[in-house]
């Protein structure tokens, strides 16, 4: 990985509490409606949160083909950053 993009991608994260908690959650499969009654944070945030990081690539959609109920979890890259974001701290 290059390192601009690791630095970007961890800016990108920090910048916002909701992409940071929304990517923590999601060590394991999680729906929107699940990520946003486990957080409370209105849906719609959590509906952006989730379209920001999977442009990213740090999450990504098990079930892109599902009209309701979609189920996303951390990529690889995702949890990259995320160990990156812990040693910052």
């Amino acid at each position: 990985m290059n390192h601009t993009t690791k630095w970007e991608d961890i800016s990108f994260i920090i910048s916002s509490g909701y992409r940071e908690k929304v990517l923590k959650i999601l060590d394991n499969p999680k729906t929107p409606s699940k990520i946003s009654k486990e957080l409370d944070i209105n849906k719609t945030h959590i509906s952006k949160t989730l379209k920001e990081l999977k442009l990213k690539k740090l999450i990504k959609c098990l079930t892109p083909n599902s009209n309701k109920g979609k189920l996303y979890n951390i990529s690889n890259h995702g949890k990259e950053i995320l160990k990156e974001i812990s040693n910052l701290k």
